[in-house]
């Protein structure tokens, strides 16, 4: 399993992966022998375009190291919590928290979820100088090596080097980082998938660049401004605001059409019928009380923005829109003022409508019109009908608001500058999530992400997330932090000794996701909906399995079943079932051979149990179940440490017998080490 693992990155360099792409799309471009023709690419291409050896693009120490991370495989098993995944609300759930590095999860993730993903919302590391970002990384490279991977002197080689193991919080080192990580989550997005990435005015520069090369400057769909403080600190600009980029897996298959409720309706709906009750059908009072209503707002404050809903008839609030034709001269007659009975003047391009329809509009009274015929009648456009609008490119929301409602949840400031639940309830509805739909944050925080997709779920939409965060170590970040952020840290510390769970960062995720989910039954006593989650822990094998694999030789007769004990036979099975497609909230079923205990997964048939249970009546049994009409599992995987080298040529001896014997069958046996 890891043996394979390490003998496939050991291959691993930039490019593998779209090549890959590549041959799938054009497997015309690609010779006998597998080698990629680049002129016959470029010449299928409209326009036979010519290949040259100028270039463009976004470059930066570390990029080809970056994408080598991408073409490679986590080494990491994946470690069910058993006995939290065993509770009545996990034991079903369709939610997933991973705790790990999300360079791991993602690698594993791919396998199971590619293209099945519709929105992923990432916070990073915003690379301030003061957040705690340098990159290291686990990968043991020599100067040489990486050189001849990469295929740059050992000297820029060695730069990399330093820039990975000795931590740097350089703009190459944070886009190093970001790379392969942007790369895995462009595959998970479905065809219509939508990423939106949280970050401030240090990388965003970098960012948009970085996400133009990996999405495709043409699938970018915007820029979200969140003025989300009100400091008044900086000595030149004082950045109040942070930006949420957006794009879209493919603009072809997503079309946009974003909307989202305008804010504040409630409210002037409700001042309205105050100021109907006060001043009864006069309507011009209603409209010079509403003017000084509207004065009280800030900008900030969502209703400023619908300040010219201002007047008021017996069909409700409205506003007196813009009534002139879209094409000078299109509509030209006269509209006679009601009270005064003289010809209104006329906008210089003619009216909107068509003369009996503008009649029709004004017979049903739905013209405004003002004093006398001296000034342009207005339409009339009402507020209930238009309570949506566009996903705007700004959002007005206090940072404090979301550390307020953490800070009440949890019971203490346990979390510095967490994101806001409303703020990505607001982004999920506006692009569309619908029921089955996939949500992911693979830095995931304090699981606001999370808590999002349970509050839309509360609603009835069925979604599912995944969550992934690092085992961050809260006592290291307490030795580093100061003043009030000293505070919180020990606070969490606190927190995770009265939970009797370790001082990680991923321990307050999972126990605000715990926490949410129990307000929300509190709440709703009767909500049958899914508020669990399983949870998963990725970790590398320890020094002495690595040992025991690197000694135990594929030819030997006998197994090494110690091999299994260090790893875990629900770790390797889930392992294996993501690896296979069937992600991670897929059971297998326990298949009794013998005395023997296989597990079986729709295509799939696993032998991870050692061998001493494995005799032949369990190869009898084997071949009976295959010999009937209910099982058909075309590939059978042995965990090779389980079995020694007699065991599994007498396994693959049989089974070749079978697809001999039964051409329907065909069953394929895959060893794994």
């Amino acid at each position: 399993m890891t043996q394979d693992i390490k003998d496939k990155n050991a291959k691993a360099q930039a490019g593998n992966r779209e090549l890959a792409m590549l041959k799938a799309a054009f497997p015309q471009c690609f010779d006998a022998e597998d080698r990629f023709d680049k002129e016959k690419f470029l010449s299928s291409l409209p326009g036979g375009l010519e290949l040259t050896d100028e270039t463009s693009g976004f470059n930066w120490l570390g990029k080809n190291y970056g994408r080598m991370l991408y073409n490679m495989e986590s080494t990491t098993v994946i470690c069910p919590d058993e006995e939290h995944n065993s509770l009545p609300e996990n034991r079903d759930s369709q939610n997933v928290y991973i705790s790990g590095d999300n360079l791991d999860a993602l690698q594993h993730l791919v396998k199971s979820y590619t293209g099945e993903v519709k929105v992923i919302y990432i916070d990073p590391p915003y690379n301030t100088g003061s957040d705690g970002f340098v990159y290291n990384d686990k990968f043991s490279f020599t100067a040489e090596d990486l050189a001849a991977k990469l295929g740059i002197t050992v000297e820029q080689a060695e730069r990399i080097l330093a820039m990975t193991r000795r931590g740097s919080a350089s703009h190459a080192a944070w886009l190093t980082f970001m790379l392969p990580r942007l790369s895995f989550a462009r595959d998970l997005l479905a065809k219509d998938g939508v990423i939106f990435i949280s970050i401030d005015e240090n990388e965003e520069a970098n960012l948009r660049h970085l996400c133009d090369e990996v999405f495709g400057e043409e699938n970018l769909a915007g820029e979200i401004i969140w003025k989300n403080s009100s400091k008044n600190d900086e000595a030149y600009i004082s950045m109040q605001h942070e930006y949420i980029l957006c794009y879209v897996k493919n603009k072809e298959y997503n079309l946009g059409n974003w909307i989202e409720p305008k804010l504040g309706t409630d409210e002037i709906f409700a001042a309205f019928e105050g100021f109907k009750k006060q001043y009864g059908n006069d309507w011009d009072a209603i409209h010079k009380q509403a003017l000084k209503w509207y004065k009280q707002f800030p900008e900030s404050n969502p209703i400023f923005d619908s300040k010219h809903y201002d007047r008021m008839d017996e069909r409700g609030v409205y506003f007196a829109s813009d009534i002139s034709g879209p094409n000078p001269g299109q509509y030209t007659y006269e509209v006679l003022h009601p009270q005064t009975g003289k010809p209104c003047k006329m906008p210089a391009s003619g009216w909107r409508f068509e003369e009996n329809e503008m009649k029709n509009r004004i017979r049903e009274g739905l013209i405004h019109f003002p004093p006398d015929e001296t000034t342009i009648p207005n339409n009339k456009t009402y507020l209930k009908d238009t309570l949506t609008q566009s996903l705007t490119s700004i959002i007005y929301r206090d940072g404090r608001v979301a550390s307020k409602q953490l800070t009440a949840l949890m019971g203490s400031n346990c979390f510095s500058n967490p994101k806001d639940v409303d703020v990505i309830v607001k982004l999920l509805n506006a692009v569309g999530i619908k029921d089955g739909d996939i949500v992911v944050d693979f830095f995931s925080g304090s699981g606001t992400t999370a808590e999002a997709v349970l509050s839309l779920s509360e609603l009835d939409k069925h979604l599912k997330y995944i969550a992934v965060q690092i085992q961050e170590d809260l006592d290291l970040s307490l030795s580093r932090a100061t003043g009030k952020g000293k505070t919180i840290v020990k606070n969490a510390i606190q927190l995770c000794d009265d939970l009797s769970v370790p001082h990680t960062v991923d321990q307050i995720g999972m126990e605000r996701i715990k926490r949410a989910a129990k307000k929300i039954r509190d709440e709703h006593p009767l909500f049958a909906g899914d508020l669990g989650f399983k949870h998963y822990t990725l970790k590398e094998p320890a020094q002495n399995t690595l040992d025991k694999m690197d000694k135990f030789s594929k030819d030997a007769p006998l197994s090494n079943a110690s091999v299994l004990d260090d790893f875990g036979v629900n770790a390797v099975l889930r392992t294996w079932l993501v690896a296979d497609g069937y992600g991670l909230t897929a059971e297998a079923e326990h298949v009794k051979l013998g005395n023997y205990v296989a597990y079986h997964c729709d295509k799939h048939l696993y032998l991870i149990n050692g061998e001493d249970d494995f005799d032949e009546e369990s190869m009898a049994a084997l071949i009976d179940l295959y010999q009937g009409t209910a099982f058909s599992p075309q590939n059978v995987v042995v965990f090779g440490y389980s079995f020694g080298a007699a065991r599994r040529v007498m396994l693959d001896s049989n089974l070749r017998s079978l697809n001999s014997g039964n051409k329907s069958l065909q069953i394929s046996f895959t060893q794994r080490f």
